[in-house]
């Protein structure tokens, strides 16, 4: 078993190294959109075929970096963040199809559903999960991370 396991990946080495061409096939499929000017470490989003991965979004302000005291400051800031980070990409909340939402404090979840949902269609809720996380960037107290159906630019 490890012996055939051990082979298919010898062989699967073997055929990605002997043709570059179908590796850079691949790549191409592969667009990432940053921020002009950006010092994050990241993409803001990338796309991998019909999907669009968008990094997680805090409630910093893009002006000064700051974070409002509240949940419900700092969920309006995630949604434009969002917003903005769909924007580069050519998408909107519209092709939103799947969300992750992480907060610092399960306790405010029922305060930050209560803004959320007024930025999407009430016919168009993406499929959610949310978790709660013992630290965030910037002590911020919500991160959300989006994926969104956004099909290959057709010439």
């Amino acid at each position: 078993m490890i012996r055939s396991l051990l082979a298919l990946a010898a062989a699967t080495v073997a055929v990605a190294t002997a043709s570059p061409a179908l590796a850079d096939d691949r790549r191409a499929d592969i667009e990432y959109f940053r921020r002009a000017g950006s010092p994050a470490p990241f993409s803001a989003a990338v796309r991998v075929g019909d999907v669009l991965y968008l990094s997680g979004q805090i409630g910093a302000s893009p002006e000064d970096g700051k974070v409002p005291p509240d949940i419900e400051g700092q969920t309006r800031l995630v949604m434009a963040n969002m917003q903005n980070a769909l924007k580069l990409a050519g998408a909107s909340l519209d092709d939103v199809f799947k969300c992750t939402v992480m907060l610092a404090d399960m306790s405010q979840w029922a305060r930050f559903n209560a803004v959320y949902v007024t930025y999407f269609k009430p016919d168009r809720l993406p499929a959610r999960s949310a978790f709660g996380a013992s630290g965030l960037a910037l002590g911020a107290g919500v991160e959300l991370e989006c994926m969104a159906h956004m099909p290959e630019k057709r010439p």
